[in-house]
């Protein structure tokens, strides 16, 4: 518990001043500054809004990143894919001055859904169709001294387009590349790790340089990588030679003594300066964090970081934050990963798509492996659910439109943008793009070994499943046209279907979703292949498939958190299996996975009245009427564990179960406080939890995760608590809550995390769920102190006062 104590202290310390670096990382190029500020915004389409002299006077202002989706109604009248919330067609402008036109300038945008237009005074400079790769245009040649405007116009009118929650706008930062004519390529730094041992490590860093007109003189490149304490490691030094406009590549290796891998427990990374010089002057460079590991998979033995043989406790996420839709800070991405390792997961799965890049950067620092994807859709598009999940007629909106003209640069863009970091372990091409009818059939779907009837039969007039397989070939040499130093995946849906054709053979670790019934089976009739769980249910039985067998290295639980959209009927805000809820507090399953996969001590207890089965989403409640009968269960991975009331034995030492993973004892309630005592073989206790009966609702008690916050736009996190008399929280209380911020912050939202609240949650008022209610906190860019109030009618309320520097 102290290494998790202390992970989190670190992860928790302000980290706004390396977003510089990371960002210069991303780019790999010039000077970049942050181009959030001073955008206007209009929902509807105009297409008279790209020009320059467009009265924009009466826009709403704001500063990206924004959702307007999220920031909508929820309607049942909305598609529940997207969680009940409309898309539509945006408008962004931002002026902006240009004193100085002799330098090269770019805009970067980390990601735009979808469909965009990006216009600069008037002109066009490009299109992106796909909402999630990150893209850069240059500026230059309509750039004007003095005033200057940028109009994106985004286009999600066709909004039932996924079959999550996608959100809609300018979603991720946005930024502005000043640079000469001779420069670094975008993501034109990229290191990797050719051999290590204890005692030496060889890299090779790959540099593009890009020149927009023709060289003459002496024109060198230096890269140097330091230690975390800044002392140089190792250091190279290349002529480029002279030539016309275009991209030259380049290839430096770099011999490391004594190298300090990054591992899960001790990520440690190293800083690589690549400068660009012409007459010894530097006019170009960047900063990349990167890590020395290696990696191993073998078809017998699994899956090894730095030759240790491990399984890998992965979890699924897609990219929104419940109230916050798809516009999430770094602090909160930040606070879920922390949450989801101290459950023991150790592996992101991405999905269904590149995220953004603070995402990453975390994952390098706090060790988590990243199984990075590129897709959901191939050529043709599945069925998105309207009226439910699973019910009704579906739609087909979707991106296969743009498929052909436009999947293999989003694949090598989202390898060349991702590339350098440690933690990025699988490259995914593809996520159940073989789902058997949806789009794709075979003759094997008639067979009698399919016990799979919801796939239905062979289906003639669908497309060929070979397909999928000609298709995977030519995105897996894409990728590794950009990266061969880590495997290419897909997350296979029908692997029945799939081991027709050439798509297992066209990648170099095979994912199974859902199909643990056919590890042993395809281990024997293709030794050779690679397989684990790329998406599995979070049930026991799914985990004893990988720890029991050695050649499934490991799984990625479908969820690690709730998200918005492919929801149930109407009222369901999104999907509810995550392991963490809307707000990243940890779910009763979640403290379930933790007693699986922790290495800690961990025992938790959850009730409900009497039954006949046992649940791993007992939540932990301790208020029934005296006498009830009700059914405690305990998780736990102690060896056994005992009740007690007050203190008092009622439920006496059992051991842990492993068919079920669950100990329980039925007891009669009675008011007190309920306590489970996980022991060792000698009945000494390793780890307990204790839940307290409630009295009536009588006050509000606030909890805050930083109180001292940068003054540029850091988010806090503050938990208001129902609680009684005595200051035991009332798990059972639902009360309204109000939420005003005085000073230099600003709301972003209020999160219950209730999945089946519909209610408004664009204002400042929710009612608590379980007990408890999450705000967002941003500062606005000035310092002072902030003072937010909660209040509730009949209840004491509460406050918390941060302070901005």
């Amino acid at each position: 518990m102290k290494r998790l104590r202390n992970l989190l202290a670190a992860a928790m310390l302000p980290l706004l001043c390396a977003l510089p670096a990371a960002l210069r990382a991303q780019v790999s190029f010039g000077e970049a500054t942050r181009f959030d500020d001073g955008w206007l915004f209009r929902l509807g389409d105009d297409t008279t809004a790209r020009r320059p002299a467009y009265d924009d006077a009466s826009w709403r202002r704001l500063r990206l990143p924004h959702d307007w989706s999220v920031e909508a109604q929820l309607s049942p009248s909305l598609a529940s894919c997207t969680g009940y919330l409309p898309g539509g067609v945006g408008w962004y402008r931002k002026h902006f001055t240009v004193d100085d036109v002799s330098r090269r300038r770019y805009v970067y945008f980390e990601g735009v859904y979808n469909r965009s237009e990006v216009y600069l005074n008037g002109h066009l400079l490009g299109c992106r169709p796909n909402g999630y790769v990150s893209f850069l245009y240059d500026m230059t040649p309509y750039l004007r001294a003095g005033d200057n405007v940028l109009s994106v116009r985004v286009d999600h009118s066709r909004y039932a387009d996924s079959r999550w929650y996608t959100g809609s706008g300018i979603y991720r930062d946005v930024w502005m590349v000043e640079a000469g004519d001779v420069h670094l390529a975008q993501w034109g730094v990229g290191f990797r790790v050719d051999a290590i041992d204890a005692r030496r490590a060889e890299a090779t860093v790959e540099v593009a340089v890009e020149r927009h007109a023709a060289t003459a003189g002496r024109l060198e490149l230096e890269v140097a990588l330091l230690d975390a304490e800044g002392r140089r490691v190792a250091f190279r030094r290349m002529r480029v030679a002279d030539g016309g406009e275009g991209i030259v590549d380049l290839a430096l290796p770099l011999r490391i003594a004594a190298p300090r891998r990054w591992s899960l427990d001790d990520p440690y990374l190293y800083t690589l300066e690549t400068r660009l010089l012409r007459g010894g002057e530097r006019i170009d460079g960047c900063t990349t964090r990167v890590g020395l590991r290696s990696l191993r998979f073998d078809a017998d033995r699994g899956f090894a970081l730095n030759d240790r043989w491990m399984k890998v406790k992965g979890v699924c996420l897609h990219h929104d934050a419940g109230v916050l839709g798809a516009a999430v800070p770094r602090e909160v991405w930040q606070r879920r990963l922390v949450n989801l390792k101290a459950i023991g997961v150790n592996a992101i799965r991405m999905s269904h798509n590149p995220q953004a890049p603070a995402v990453y950067d975390l994952c390098d620092e706090l060790g988590l492996l990243v199984m990075d994807e590129a897709s959901d859709e191939w050529e043709f598009p599945k069925r998105k659910w309207i009226e439910g999940w699973n019910v009704g007629e579906p739609g087909f909106d979707g991106s296969y439109d743009f498929f052909e003209e436009w999947i293999e640069r989003d694949v090598a863009d989202m390898v060349r943008r991702d590339r350098n970091h440690p933690s990025v372990f699988l490259w995914s091409i593809g996520n159940e793009v073989d789902y058997p009818n949806d789009p794709y059939s075979h003759p094997i779907l008639d067979g009698s070994s399919i016990s799979q009837p919801m796939f239905g039969g062979y289906d003639p007039a669908a497309p060929h499943a070979e397909r999928i397989g000609r298709i995977a070939k030519r995105l897996a040499a894409v990728v590794r046209s950009v990266d061969r130093s880590r495997p290419v995946t897909g997350a296979l849906a029908g692997v029945v279907m799939s081991n027709q054709t050439e798509y297992p053979e066209a990648v170099d670790v095979v994912g199974y979703n859902y199909t643990e019934d056919r590890y042993d089976a395809d281990h024997a009739q293709y030794p050779s292949r690679i397989i684990y769980g790329s998406e599995n249910r979070p049930d026991i039985d799914a985990w004893y498939a990988v720890r029991d067998r050695d050649f499934i290295f490991g799984q990625f639980i479908w969820t690690g958190t709730d998200y918005l959209g492919e929801s149930g009927r109407w009222p369901a805000r999104g999907f509810y299996t995550g392991l963490l809820d809307f707000g990243s507090f940890r779910k009763p399953r979640g403290w379930f996975r933790a007693a699986l996969w922790c290495d800690e001590s961990v025992t938790y207890i959850g009730t409900y009245p009497r039954a006949d089965h046992l649940s791993v989403d007992a939540w932990d409640v301790w208020n029934y009427e005296p006498g009830e009968p009700v059914r405690v269960v305990c998780y736990t991975n102690a060896p056994q564990a005992r009740l007690l009331l007050d203190g008092r034995e009622v439920g006496a030492m059992k051991s842990y179960d492993p068919a079920t993973g669950i100990i329980h004892w039925d007891i009669p309630y009675a008011a007190g406080e309920l306590r489970a005592e996980g022991c060792d073989a000698a009945g000494r206790v390793l780890s307990s939890y204790a839940i307290r009966s409630s009295g009536r609702p009588c006050a509000l008690r606030v909890e805050v995760d930083r109180c001292d916050l940068s003054k540029e736009h850091a988010t806090a996190h503050l938990t208001v608590e129902v609680v009684d008399e005595e200051g035991t929280v009332v798990k059972l209380g639902d009360s309204e809550i109000t939420c005003t911020v005085e000073g230099p912050a600003r709301l972003l939202g209020l999160e219950g995390s209730d999945n089946s609240d519909m209610s408004d949650y664009t204002d400042n008022r929710h009612r608590a769920y379980r007990g408890r209610l999450l705000a967002y906190v941003q500062t606005t860019g000035d310092a002072g102190d902030v003072r937010v109030r909660f209040t509730s009618p009949l209840l004491q309320g509460a406050e918390a006062v941060l302070r901005v520097r």
